[in-house]
């Protein structure tokens, strides 16, 4: 058996655990343990168990944003992905328009006579990848702008406040004054607290669906002023200014990393560009990078040393805050 016979029966069986894991049903045992936690963290007596609750969910989102699981979601997290986005998009939606995706490219490519192989392994990362690529630029553009008006939601909290407004009532008044994300997730958290939730539930999920760490510190400081007590109005206005410092200091980490961006995506771009160019110009150039075994080991490794340089690039013009 051949290395590309090899190749293509390796693809193909990744492409099924692929759709066996996005449309596969949730772990039972996983999800056993995370109920029984969240009947935990919700009966916990102490205003110190339940933030150290909140703060578990805050971290546990953090850390699950950069595993390599959030590739390979199963159906409900994706589902959860594709809701995060606020387009009202389904997972049946996704699905066709990745199966369209592979359809189309493969077909054009090999309309302009491009190998079986390249075709097939081309049509297969597209279609895999453009579709999880388009929900997350929705999702961070959405995050994006709730974290930008976010600050000002605040500041009307305070002022109705200290106008003497109760807290869900100035809620309402967010919902209705704020149009974007800010104001569609308050009003989902006053729906839900009208029909029964408790505040502190109504605020997490909304938390736990737009998993920034901006609405997490607002949730744990609602629920530690209402444990505790004390002057929430003053609470809330400082917890504006951090979040306004904060995002000064993400635009100008922004600034100084640009440069460095910029010739990441230069550099890690030419090699295919170079490749496009000479492939339109003269295909048996470069044929045998598809049909010689050696050269295609050879491509292969390439392209994994261009990750593992492209992946130590981003590492290091990355900064939390």
């Amino acid at each position: 058996m051949n290395l590309p016979v090899i190749l293509i029966i390796a693809g193909a069986f990744v492409a099924f655990a692929l759709i066996v894991i996005l449309l596969g049903g949730p772990s039972a045992g996983k999800a056993k343990t995370r109920r029984l936690a969240m009947v935990k963290d919700r009966h916990a007596a102490s205003t110190e168990a339940v933030v150290a609750a909140q703060m578990r969910k805050t971290i546990a989102s953090a850390q699950g944003q950069s595993t390599l699981t959030n590739l390979l979601p199963r159906r409900e997290e994706l589902e959860k992905r594709i809701r995060r986005t606020g387009k009202g998009w389904t997972v049946s939606q996704y699905m066709f328009a990745s199966m369209a995706l592979f359809v189309v490219v493969t077909g054009a490519l090999l309309a302009l006579r491009a190998p079986m192989l390249m075709a097939g392994l081309v049509g297969l990362m597209i279609s895999l990848g453009l579709p999880y690529m388009i929900v997350g630029m929705a999702i961070k553009k959405r995050v994006k702008k709730f974290n930008a008006r976010f600050p000002d939601a605040i500041d009307l909290l305070v002022r109705g406040l200290k106008s003497g407004l109760p807290v869900t009532e100035t809620f309402q008044v967010v919902s209705q004054e704020l149009p974007g994300p800010v104001g569609e997730e308050f009003k989902g958290v006053v729906e839900r607290i009208r029909i029964g939730n408790t505040m502190e539930a109504a605020l997490q999920e909304s938390a736990d669906m737009l998993g920034t760490p901006e609405f997490q510190f607002f949730c744990i400081t609602i629920q530690i002023q209402r444990e505790t007590g004390g002057n929430l109005a003053e609470t809330l206005a400082n917890l504006s200014e951090v979040l306004r410092k904060r995002a000064q200091m993400k635009l100008k980490i922004k600034a100084m990393s640009s440069e460095a961006k910029a010739s990441a995506y230069i550099v890690g771009a030419l090699p295919f560009f170079v490749f496009g160019v000479v492939w339109s110009m003269n295909p048996s150039y470069l044929a045998g990078f598809f049909t010689e075994q050696r050269l295609i080991v050879t491509g292969l490794g390439g392209l994994v040393w261009m990750s593992i340089g492209a992946g130590i690039m981003a590492k290091m013009i990355s900064f939390e805050i």
